[in-house]
């Protein structure tokens, strides 16, 4: 599965370990990518979300419809 979120967005960053004699091999910055189960009121069913730690916490703030809706308007498919 892709290490993205699907409500902020959030993708791998990419950059390079450094060792101690300085050299360089490539590496990936996952972000910190969650599944959760949500109850959606509105269409009386669960959905299961694939968000990061940040996605999670505007969950928590905005609500599950608006997140949804967030989610849905950046045309991916809950």
């Amino acid at each position: 599965m892709s290490a993205h979120c699907m409500l902020t967005g959030a993708r791998p960053g990419f950059g390079n370990h450094i060792s101690h004699s300085h050299r360089r091999t490539p590496r990936r910055f996952d972000p910190n990518i969650q599944s959760k189960r949500y109850w959606l009121p509105s269409e009386g069913r669960y959905v299961r979300l694939r968000l990061s730690a940040k996605g999670i916490k505007t969950v928590d703030s905005i609500g599950v419809e608006a997140a949804v809706a967030r989610i849905r308007a950046r045309g991916a498919r809950v």
